[in-house]
């Protein structure tokens, strides 16, 4: 049996090591949610910028949820391999900068020490939109949500990413310790304001003190980050063997391209990601919300045809062309509700995302990306069809876009094989659905209703939302068939 990574001694030559010494690193960084796209971005950015500049910045990682990443993360003295693939080849880079790695249901006692330990001066977050615990409709926190209500009648022993937060910040304040900065990494928008809102809301709700002292030192900066990292495969811990000479449990793959934009507003010190790469701005909404609406908008509409037309993988997807020039059509339609992007051409940028989607070397399954639909659908697409059709657009591709999710949410394949939706509204869509007929008019009526998803704006408007039924209608007769 092959020797498992624990070490950068004996390492295949063809694998990319850490240029900095793993053993002059301190901890200054506490991320939780270490899952694959934490390790094919942040841990990354964190490496390059570790061997442009030292500094106290290795990291420990907490998995709130699930033991398998943190413990192989653990076995392995927090190695594991990045696989960047293109269709020139394979490059494998083993990521130094994680120390230790915890699990939150096992010890959360240790969790909160880590919070309150004054070394841990960024407290960074890859945990999904739907741990956030947020409610759509108003914005703030969703009561409803069972960590957020677990939290709040439970403050000291939380098992949410808030109440972890809130609880931390809690301790740090009771013995003067100075803040940590939350930094939002998810694909929200304006995940560091959205971030500080949810805070601050539970803050309010279990020590008014508390939620001012958070107010005036508490930095939440936003963040767009922009890396395609699908789910690791046996192919892949295969290559990060074959490439290291090593076994990795914890290996992911990923793409080239890779991007971050921070604004760089930190209580304490942050790493050097600027030498690594990474924008520093002062404000980050224009890149966040171009990639939200060109890259994430696109990249569900593709997900949702694709999935239900039988593509596995986007690849396969953009091999079609008609739908690759869909998803085309579909960035200029999304960049005409955008100002103008400091430092980018958006028919460039564009036009490169026709080419990262169509990488032969990037397995990223339609059915990963069509999960948590609803989380995703109003900052992807609803927010910029509204904003298209008040000024005059017909926004037919948003049309498309949400006629796919629709035909998705009905969970049954052409053939009458059943799949899960994966969202966390999946129970209230299969209600809506259940005894109505399968018509588009009818299933997308009732979607329409869905309490808190799709603006008044779209559901009033009665030319877009017979377009969406139309649309609808020709998808449940056939998967497959055009629709432009």
């Amino acid at each position: 049996m092959t020797e498992r990574l624990q070490t950068l001694s004996g390492l295949a030559p063809t694998a990319k090591l850490p240029a900095y010494d793993r053993k002059q690193l301190k901890s200054g960084i506490l991320h939780l949610g270490p899952g694959a796209f934490f390790r094919a971005h942040f841990a990354p950015f964190t490496d390059a910028a570790l061997a442009a500049e030292s500094g106290d910045w290795g990291i420990e990682v907490a998995s709130l949820r699930t033991a398998d990443v943190a413990d192989h993360l653990n076995e392995q003295d927090g190695l594991y391999t990045m696989l960047i693939r293109d269709t020139s080849g394979t490059v494998a880079q083993v990521i130094g900068p994680i120390l230790r790695a915890h699990v939150a249901t096992r010890d959360p006692a240790g969790l909160l020490d880590r919070l309150e330990d004054p070394a841990i001066r960024i407290v960074s977050l890859t945990v999904t939109e739907k741990a956030y615990g947020m409610d759509t409709a108003t914005g703030g926190l969703d009561l409803n949500h069972a960590d957020v209500a677990a939290d709040l009648a439970n403050r000291h022993a939380p098992r949410g990413v808030i109440g972890y937060l809130v609880e931390g910040l809690s301790r740090r304040r009771a013995k003067g310790i100075a803040p940590f900065t939350p930094l939002s990494c998810d694909n929200l928008p304006s995940n560091g304001a959205v971030l500080k809102r949810l805070v601050l809301d539970f803050a309010e709700r279990v020590d008014p003190p508390l939620r001012r002292w958070i107010e005036e030192n508490v930095p939440f900066p936003s963040t767009m980050v922009d890396r395609i990292t699908p789910a690791s495969t046996e192919a892949t811990y295969q290559d990060a063997e074959r490439l290291t000479g090593r076994q990795d449990l914890a290996a992911i793959e990923t793409e080239p391209f890779t991007q971050w934009v921070i604004e760089d507003h930190f209580a304490n010190g942050r790493p050097a990601w600027d030498k690594a790469g990474a924008l520093m701005v002062t404000d980050v909404s224009a890149y966040e919300k171009m990639k939200l609406r060109m890259l994430n908008g696109a990249h569900s509409l593709l997900a949702y045809l694709g999935y239900i037309g039988g593509y596995e993988f986007i690849r396969d997807v953009m091999d079609d062309a008609a739908l690759a020039a869909l998803a085309y059509r579909h960035m200029h339609a999304a960049a005409r509700t955008l100002d103008a992007v400091p430092g980018i051409d958006l028919d460039a940028y564009a036009s490169e995302l026709i080419a990262r989607f169509a990488n032969k070397a990037i397995a990223h399954r339609t059915y990963q990306i069509a999960m948590d639909g609803t989380q995703k659908l109003p900052q992807r697409l609803l927010e910029p069809a509204s904003e298209a059709l008040a000024h005059g657009d017909r926004a037919e591709t948003y049309a498309i876009a949400v006629a796919a999710w629709m035909r998705y949410a009905i969970g049954e394949h052409g053939n009458g094989e059943r799949y899960e939706l994966r969202d966390p509204r999946a129970g209230g869509i299969a209600a809506l659905i259940a005894d109505i007929p399968r018509t588009g008019l009818a299933i997308s009526a009732a979607l329409f209703t869905l309490p808190g998803l799709f603006p008044a704006a779209l559901t009033a408007h009665r030319a877009w939302a017979q377009d969406v039924a139309d649309k609808l209608e020709i998808l449940i007769q056939d998967d497959r068939l055009p629709l432009f």
